[in-house]
């Protein structure tokens, strides 16, 4: 009799286990979120203008949106080291957030961003997962409104292509920007008077050399017109249906020391110098022609003149 009631309470006590594994099994099979074209355009507003290096990433780390809020604390707790002393501490306590979410340590002020509006932060991510392309298609609409409105422009920090599509790129390619702006100006028609050229602010930058490659720094970019991200020069295939298990390839390509110097960090309003590169050391293949043409007008490419006025811009 014990016998066969210690099996009866074996059985018993499996099942909340089993019902467990059904209900976390329900939860990943759950129908991907929907979002029309204008909440993934006001969605978007307030990243849509970084440099393509940095969105790819801001965009994967969003898809681990729980994982935010102790990275931030993380990166607040070590503000004061920077370059390759970051990188090895990271290494050095073995975080165990994705890949994703650690290459955003550097940029404390983005976390700090992510960590005080989770319901943004969670939202971002799940269309992301949800609709990767229409992500990206709502980030080139508001790209076309700033720049058709005079707002965004090449300047001594970045390079804007404007193409079929709109890549924002670097000119120091180991110097990222982070830039600041007021959504509710920038994506709409300016009022008059207002000077249009002081819009966007690039006060605050990091330079991220070669300890921060594994990370997939100096491999990020998108290619607009295939609707691709590429995270550390492998496309990001992360999707609502297998983020569970999905794991991005984050091998450990670091260049070797002597292919390039990174450049010193500019001072707020100082053009960074140029990174001393070897021909080979920052090959990002394939690229869009719009991207690769813009990189390839980088420090010579000065836009002064002003756009000419888009038509009003229905709310």
């Amino acid at each position: 009799m014990l016998t066969i009631a210690g099996k009866t309470l074996k059985t018993i006590s499996a099942v909340p286990l089993v019902f467990a594994a059904l209900m976390s099994a329900s939860a990943f099979a759950q129908a991907p979120p929907y979002f029309a074209p204008q909440d993934l355009d006001r969605l978007v507003q307030r990243v849509a203008l970084y440099p393509d290096p940095l969105l790819a990433q801001v965009m994967a780390a969003a898809t681990f949106s729980n994982q935010i809020p102790d990275a931030a604390r993380w990166a607040d707790e070590h503000h004061y080291i920077t370059g390759d002393a970051l990188a090895g501490a990271i290494t050095a306590d073995q975080l165990p957030w994705d890949p994703s979410v650690q290459a955003l340590l550097p940029f404390p002020n983005i976390l700090d961003m992510m960590a005080r509006d989770p319901s943004w932060t969670q939202q971002l991510g799940d269309a992301f997962l949800s609709s990767q392309q229409a992500v990206m298609d709502a980030v080139q609409r508001e790209r076309r409104l700033s720049y058709d409105y005079g707002y965004l422009r090449t300047n001594p920090q970045i390079v804007v292509s404007n193409g079929p599509y709109i890549g924002i790129g670097l000119v120091n390619p180991y110097y990222y920007v982070v830039p600041y702006y007021d959504p509710l100006i920038v994506f709409y028609p300016p009022r008059p008077g207002f000077f249009i050229g002081g819009a966007i602010g690039f006060n605050f930058g990091i330079t991220l050399g070669v300890g921060f490659a594994p990370w997939g720094w100096g491999y990020n970019r998108f290619d607009w017109g295939a609707r691709a991200v590429f995270i550390n020069n492998a496309p990001w295939g992360r999707t609502w249906v297998n983020r569970a298990t999905y794991v991005h390839p984050y091998v450990a390509a670091v260049r070797p020391a002597a292919a390039f110097r990174p450049a010193a960090v500019a001072r707020p309003g100082e053009r960074p110098a140029a990174a001393v590169r070897a021909p080979e050391a920052h090959q990002l293949e394939p690229r869009s022609a719009p991207e690769r043409q813009a990189w390839q007008n980088g420090q010579a490419r000065q836009e002064t003149h002003s756009a000419p006025r888009a038509q009003e811009r229905k709310r």
